[in-house]
Parts: structure tokens; sequence; C-alpha cells
């Protein structure tokens, strides 16, 4: 697996490895395969046994290591670490529609929204490819949670606008019955008052669902992620955290 060294303490020889599964990793100096100045931002390839890292490759270039004790105190001991790195504007595409794990920010929210109503709207249009589009369930959820993660909360709370939904679809059955949708002529042969009496809390219901599925991901897109690093991965916006290790 590969990742980026977060943060390396010289004197206790340990640190810390995000991973590109968007879990982080615990190391030591020992784990390393060849010895070498090690400073964030690095990019590293080991092998994750729990949620310690081992056998670490660097895959680039590191100073190595002080061959005796007066080659090590010849530079000032700041040199052993790299300026924090800034995030990158890159999008993994698949990590972004289709895992769970990890966070984004707001940018990377509203580009994928954009793209999975547009592809939604495209399909509805497109004869026997519209079922194809509940399809596009999976990478809606992959999208919120990791989005939910960001602000520091459960990626569970997506479920919200979804109960809501099957909520008012379960009211909508048992106030005008399975028999008006099995014959509609029912509801055009009663009455306007008793139609209106009849419907009108059903369409209610059915608005309310959407208000509230509309301003769930409206929340979810304006609300601001929690900075720093946190127990779902790194700060999108700031992936080398300095106070990583308290």
């Amino acid at each position: 697996m590969r990742g980026e060294i977060l943060d390396f303490d010289d004197a206790k020889g340990t640190g810390l490895i995000s991973g590109d599964d968007g879990l982080r990793y615990r190391f030591d100096r020992a784990s390393l395969a060849t010895p070498a100045t090690v400073t964030r931002g690095l990019r590293v390839d080991f092998s994750p046994l729990g949620e310690q890292a081992t056998q670490i490759m660097l895959l680039e270039t590191a100073a190595p290591a002080a061959a005796s004790p007066w080659a090590q105190t010849s530079a000032p001991a700041s040199t052993s670490y790299a300026a924090p790195a800034t995030a990158s504007t890159s999008i993994d595409w698949v990590k972004l529609f289709f895992s769970f794990n990890g966070r984004i920010r707001r940018t990377h929210y509203w580009i994928a929204w954009a793209i999975l109503f547009v592809g939604g709207f495209i399909l509805n249009f497109v004869p026997f490819l519209n079922l194809i589009s509940i399809l596009l369930l999976w990478p809606h959820l992959a999208v919120g949670v990791k989005r939910l993660h960001d602000m520091g909360k459960t990626g569970w709370l997506i479920a919200i606008p979804y109960v809501v939904q099957v909520v008012a679809v379960i009211y909508v059955v048992a106030s005008i019955g399975l028999a008006a949708f099995e014959d509609p002529d029912r509801l055009e042969n009663l009455p306007p008052e008793e139609a209106l009496a009849l419907i009108g809390p059903s369409m209610g219901a059915i608005l309310l669902a959407m208000v509230v599925a509309i301003g769930f991901w409206l929340w979810m897109g304006i609300a601001e992620g929690k900075p720093g690093a946190n127990k779902y991965g790194p700060d999108p916006k700031n992936p080398v955290d300095p106070n990583t290790f308290s």
C-alpha cells in the first residue's frame, strides 16, 4: 500500500503515515527498509499490519542517515522536517464516487454532485437506460458520507433524507389507499372538495420530504469541514497536519 508521511518525531523515532485507503498508520524507525532521513510529505510504500506500518520503502529521494554522531550534529535538527505540504487539487475519481472512507472538501462535493445530477438527468431520457440511474445511488451515498466525515459527523446521518422519503411514501399509501393507485378513475369521479381533502395531506407529505432532502444536501455542501485531522482521516485542505502528535 502507498501513503504519505504525516509526521515524524526524530527524537522518539516514531511517526504517522496517511495511507491512500484513508486510514492512518503508526510506524517506528526500525520499520524503514533502508536508513534515511524521514521528512513530512514523503511518499512511501508499506505493508499495513493492523494500525502499524511495516516494511516501509521511501518513494521519494531522501538524505541518507548520518554515519556518525559528528555528521548528525553538523546540521540543525529542523532540517529533518520538510515544509508542510499543501492540499492537492487533483481528484481521485474512483475514491470520490465509490469509497466510503476518508473525507472530501466542499469543492469536490459540488463537482461530484453536479456530475451525478447531470448523469441521472440524461439517463432518465434514454430508453432502457433509465433503470441504470438506480446504480447512481451508491456514488451519491459515497460522496455524502465522506462529506459528513469532513464535518466530523458519522456517515450514518446520510440516511435521514431517505428515511423521510420512505415515511412519506408510506403515509401517502395509507392515506389514499392502494385502491386509488389501482383505479385512478376513482379519484377523478370524486367531488373536488373530497379529492382535495384526500390528496392534500399526501401532497404535503411528499413536498416535506423533498424539502428535507434538498435542505440536507445543501447543508452538506455549505457547512465548513472541521479543520485538522479527525478519526476519519487528515484534513483534505491540509493533509499534512503538524499537530498530529501532541
